[in-house]
């Protein structure tokens, strides 16, 4: 299953690279069409938000999986091996409660959205449900990564840690 898991991450770092790069052209798209007013895309702007958001979201459980969210690890590392777990186990569960509701209240957004046809106010009139899927797809996705940590935990196995990927190099 973690395997699984993995794979869907990954996939979902990908399309989250490629919202950046639909981030960029829109923005060229919005530049050009200021340079050359035949060229102009109405709605450009909108879209760039659109494409960052998506992409911001999107990235919340590939980076949670590698190790590569910021963590303060100045309490934890001070303390011996028996509190430390439980402490990380504690940070865990808040993490999946809170990740959880924001899933939750996303995915509410876009049901809501779609049933009462809610567009953009801008000249794109694009309905809103599309772009908020990003950010419904991100949380959920960045819940369920934290459930799998939180499993890996309560079996006593370690999560990946990034900074331990990092090796000081010395100069002599």
């Amino acid at each position: 299953m973690r395997q699984l898991l993995d794979r869907v991450f990954n996939a979902v770092g990908y399309l989250a690279g490629i919202f950046m790069v639909g981030t960029l052209l829109a923005v060229l798209t919005s530049i050009l069409g200021r340079l050359i007013p035949a060229f102009d895309l109405p709605g450009a702007d909108a879209y760039a938000g659109y494409c960052m958001a998506c992409s911001s979201f999107l990235a919340l459980a590939p980076t949670l999986r590698r190790g590569e969210h910021i963590r303060v690890t100045l309490l934890l590392n001070q303390l011996p091996a028996g509190p430390r777990r439980m402490l990380d186990i504690l940070c865990h569960v808040v993490a999946v409660g809170i990740s959880g509701a924001l899933a939750w209240y996303a995915i509410r957004l876009v049901v809501q959205s779609r049933e009462f046809f809610d567009i953009s106010t801008g000249l794109d009139a694009t309905p809103l449900w599309i772009p908020q899927l990003g950010m419904a797809l991100g949380t959920t996705l960045l819940a369920a990564a934290f459930v799998g940590d939180l499993i890996l935990l309560l079996r006593g196995e370690a999560l990946r840690d990034a900074s331990a990927d990092n090796e000081l190099i010395r100069v002599e």
